[in-house]
């Protein structure tokens, strides 16, 4: 090839070069000079927050107990016998006296008859030797004979009918009836369940507490209760008395508190109490979402300000009790602090964040 031919095809390559490295300088200069231009800064992170409040709160305790009517028992028959009459059914409400079962009495019956027949004869024998004896016209020992023979007939006619008692089974109280277990012909043995009567205007929560704090309880406190049947509702009632000696056993002190009336309780139902001791104090809440709890502490994200914009700060805490939605801070949080009550778990410290109560976390 000429040497004229060679230098302009070299030319031409160098000038291709030139045109094709130049094109991929220029996309590349406009491309990183767009991408200095941007903002690569995070986002704010959106939140829920809340604040350290200052608040009396009531010195509680809690327990566990049953409640009981102040008059409920149950029934069961002194005597042994056949049932021959039941006059009330399972649920039933009866009043004080009312007759409810009968056990066969027929020998009592006639029993009973034959003495009265021989109290009215002891009657006319007394009287007859009361006037005699006056006029002297028998001995003295006779007479006698005649007041105790009077007196051993009223006493005999006592007796049967203390048996004739023992047969029915009557109302001690107005009060509702339970599960009747006895039918008409059975046979039932002196001290065998027949049934419950429960007084269920009347109700009491017996429970217990250890003895250290016996001396923050007295007659009279406020005691809210609540039952796993009722959970939305809380009964009212009144500490009422302290044993007089502590369970040497598990050393628990046992109490018993009044409930004022309501509707549908039972006896037995197992309860929770809250005391109010009645020893108000100052705590510093915060709502208990805005805790975030591991083994490493317990954490609080609070919100400080940082050149104008709010970020999120990590803070230790030691809490304590929680009520109604909110729980106290012991330590390591102010009255009127700012805190992050959702969203912390896409927090880091220092993280700019942007607050929107509307936001559903």
């Amino acid at each position: 090839m000429a040497p004229g031919a060679l230098v302009r095809a070299y030319s031409l390559v160098i000038a291709l070069l030139v045109i094709i490295f130049g094109s991929i300088a220029g996309y590349l200069y406009n491309k990183f000079s767009t991408l200095a231009g941007m903002d690569f800064t995070p986002p704010p992170v959106v939140i829920a927050a809340g604040r350290a409040t200052d608040e009396t709160w009531a010195t509680e305790l809690e327990a566990v107990g049953t409640i009981a009517a102040v008059r409920g028992v149950q029934l069961a028959a002194e005597a042994s016998g056949e049932v021959t009459e039941i006059n009330v059914v399972s649920g039933q409400q009866v009043e004080a006296g009312q007759l409810m079962l009968v056990l066969n009495d027929s020998v009592e019956k006639a029993s009973r008859e034959r003495q009265e027949a021989n109290l009215a004869l002891a009657k006319l024998l007394f009287e007859r030797d009361s006037s005699l004896v006056e006029q002297n016209s028998i001995p003295q020992t006779q007479y006698d004979r005649s007041r105790a023979d009077l007196e051993s007939a009223v006493a005999q006619l006592a007796e049967t009918e203390a048996r004739l008692d023992n047969k029915r089974i009557v109302a001690p109280f107005d009060g509702t009836v339970g599960i009747v277990r006895a039918k008409l012909g059975d046979y039932i043995a002196s001290g065998d369940p027949i049934t419950t009567l429960q007084d269920l205007t009347e109700l009491e929560v017996d429970f217990s507490v250890p003895a250290r704090h016996t001396p923050r309880l007295r007659p009279g406190l406020a005691v809210a209760v609540s039952t796993a049947a009722f959970p939305d509702q809380v009964f009212p009632a009144t500490l009422q008395a302290l044993d007089a000696q502590v369970d040497a056993g598990t050393r628990n002190l046992s109490l018993r508190a009044t409930l004022e009336p309501a509707e549908g309780l039972l006896p037995g139902m197992f309860a929770r109490l809250t005391i109010d001791l009645g020893q108000p104090r100052q705590v510093i809440t915060v709502p208990e979402t805005a805790v975030s709890y591991s083994l490493q502490g317990n954490i609080v994200w609070v919100i400080e300000d940082n050149d104008g914009a709010p970020v999120a700060q990590p803070r230790v805490v030691t809490t304590g009790d929680s009520r109604d939605g909110r729980i106290v801070v012991n330590e390591g949080i102010a009255v009127g602090d700012q805190v992050v009550i959702a969203g912390q778990n896409k927090l880091t410290r220092g993280a700019r964040i942007a607050i929107d109560d509307t936001v559903d976390m």
